[in-house]
């Protein structure tokens, strides 16, 4: 099931490029990160209190709440940018290079979280990095 809601994930975000793509002309990139940030908080609190997930909240660490407010702020910080990034260039160039996070993710997570790093993981980052510049130039 985590490979269906993956591939849904991919097509949103696909989605969001060119919606965002076009909704940015004419507005400052910082206040459409905030707009669309609002209206993804709204969406995420609606599915907190149509699961009933809102009971968790007084279980959660003091590790986990300063790693996800962490995590908030790194996903604030990339919005920021590929926003700004998608108002001064071409969706397709923007998109691919952005997407250069697989391989920065698969070697921080090798590198802090000891998540294994195969030959099939180094050759999948270099074709994916070898893929971005073939896009981009």
């Amino acid at each position: 099931m985590w490979a269906v809601f993956a591939l849904l994930s991919a097509l949103f975000a696909a989605l969001t490029s060119i919606f965002a793509k076009v909704g940015i002309r004419g507005v400052d990139s910082n206040l459409a990160t905030a707009l669309r940030t609002g209206v993804v908080l709204v969406m995420a609190w609606a599915m907190v209190f149509l699961t009933n997930a809102q009971t968790g909240l007084g279980q959660i660490d003091r590790k986990s709440w300063l790693f996800l407010i962490l995590s908030g702020a790194a996903t604030g910080a990339s919005w920021l940018c590929y926003h700004k990034a998608l108002q001064m260039g071409e969706v397709s160039k923007v998109v691919p290079i952005d997407k250069l996070s697989v391989v920065i993710t698969l070697a921080l997570a090798f590198l802090f979280l000891h998540e294994k790093f195969t030959a099939r993981s180094l050759i999948g980052c270099i074709l994916l990095a070898a893929g971005t510049l073939v896009m981009v130039l």
